[in-house]
């Protein structure tokens, strides 16, 4: 798989679970409109209100207007006013509703015994038929609504031309707008909650495709499946088939690429043997020797080459898929083998992991892993092999120690160095390190050489706990 898929894939995988969520996201997003939809909203109600609880006050202010016009009587040039009116508001000193009659000239004529008390400065100014609502304020600084409405109830010369004023204070007004201010706040919260929980309830049971893909595509990387169903919306259908194309093409591809390489090594192994025939030929005459060594070394230069290319093609990572391989039974398995090996040796191996520990690496490049180290560990120690694993900022700290002779400073460079090839100097030296240093930067890890608390050599390497 190349490495456009592979980044392509990791940026999805990335969406649907890593950082924040598709949902999560979708469902803030919302919830911002929501709430800036809401807050615009909240004046155009609050005006709304103001606006039709003033149009009510008029229509009571007007009401009781008209009630002071029908109790008035103008006989003989003179505006005379009942001692009761029929709006028993208007006869308390303690009530809110108040009244007055002013002539034309802007004299108060007359006013209710509820406003005796009052010390508003109102003076209207008659314009002839004229009804006007608006707001006043008495020299405490407190608020009233105003009707005024101009009415003419005869006579010559303006004398029956009245202004009929009724007035409210506006704190009745205000505390009700404020108690419907806390009631608008406290029913658009409780819808906002409604609404988002809708929404997160929508948004799930519209995202469960989303997350039937994503763990599709994590049994796909664990190897479970080997490939994406059908089983998923329209919309998701291209995606699914494209990803399913692109795992066939690289199985078919790797699988292709192993079977030529094998049939290469199987064509290249019977004139190697004939080669070998021959120079073992050559070397049974005494002038030829010479020739005889030069070409045995040659033969089996080109058959470690063979065998470290092929390694090297087959242990790679693969593209999509992922792999955890329990790290104890495979040591446990290598260790038994090279016991037996090493049987003289009587090597005890002591190992420092944790009993679920496993490592993100193909079973068979492992072992090839693993099993190179651990010969050369084997081969060189004197008793004595320690075996650790350890977490650190998302790494795995892999060590391998023994007790033998260790390399020189110096030569500790140019050994790894040398494990990016075969060296052709010396052949049949190095293949085990280089195949252990290919496939690590196949999994993007490092391999490192260091003392050991044992005295010999340590290989230490570092993998990503992917």
């Amino acid at each position: 798989m190349s490495r456009r898929w592979r980044r392509l894939l990791a940026r999805m995988r990335s969406g649907l679970n890593g950082g924040m969520s598709l949902r999560l996201r979708l469902t803030l997003g919302a919830a911002g409109l929501a709430i800036l939809f809401m807050l615009a909203l909240v004046p155009v109600l609050q005006a709304a209100f103001s606006l039709a609880f003033e149009r009510v006050i008029t229509q009571r202010l007007a009401a009781d207007a008209n009630t002071l016009i029908t109790a008035a009587r103008f006989e003989e040039g003179k505006l005379t006013m009942p001692e009761r009116l029929p709006d028993e508001e208007f006869d308390l000193p303690d009530a809110q509703l108040l009244g007055y009659i002013f002539d034309a000239a802007g004299q108060r004529l007359w006013q209710s015994r509820s406003a005796e008390d009052e010390s508003i400065d109102y003076r209207p100014h008659y314009h002839g038929g004229i009804t006007e609502f608006r707001r006043t304020r008495d020299t405490d600084g407190l608020e009233y609504f105003v009707y005024d409405v101009e009415l003419d109830l005869g006579g010559s010369e303006g004398e029956g031309s009245f202004s009929f004023i009724t007035m409210q204070p506006t704190s009745e007004y205000r505390s009700l707008y404020e108690e419907f201010r806390q009631q608008l706040f406290l029913w658009l919260g409780g819808g906002l909650l409604v609404l988002l929980a809708l929404l997160w309830l929508g948004l799930t049971w519209g995202f469960r495709s989303l997350k039937r893909l994503s763990r599709e595509l994590d049994q796909v990387e664990s190897g479970h499946l080997g490939q994406l169903s059908e089983h998923h919306p329209h919309e998701l259908l291209r995606l699914t088939r494209s990803l399913n194309r692109l795992l066939d093409g690289e199985r078919r591809q790797r699988e292709h690429y192993r079977n030529t390489l094998g049939d290469l090594a199987h064509s290249l192994k019977t004139p190697l043997t004939v080669l070998q025939g021959v120079g073992d030929l050559i070397a049974a005459e005494p002038r030829s020797r010479e020739h005889a060594h030069v070409m045995r070394a040659q033969i089996e230069r080109m058959s470690q080459q063979i065998s470290y290319q092929l390694q090297r093609a087959s242990l790679g990572k693969s593209g999509l898929v992922r792999h955890r391989v329990a790290l104890r039974p495979l040591l446990e398995k290598l260790c038994s083998t090279l016991d037996k090996v090493y049987q003289e040796k009587q090597v005890q191996v002591r190992m420092e992991l944790p009993a679920d520990a496993v490592l993100p690496m193909e079973q068979g490049a492992l072992m090839e892993l693993l099993g190179n180290l651990l010969e050369n560990a084997y081969r060189l120690c004197l008793q004595q092999v320690h075996i650790g694993l350890e977490h650190e900022d998302g790494l795995l700290l892999l060590s391998i120690e023994d007790d033998g002779p260790g390399v020189p400073p110096d030569q500790r460079t140019r050994i790894i160095r040398r494990g990016e090839r075969l060296d052709a100097q010396h052949p049949g030296q190095g293949i085990g390190l280089a195949v252990v240093k290919d496939i690590l930067d196949s999994y993007g890890g490092e391999l490192a050489l260091d003392d050991s608390s044992l005295g010999g050599a340590a290989f230490r390497i570092r993998l990503r706990d992917e």
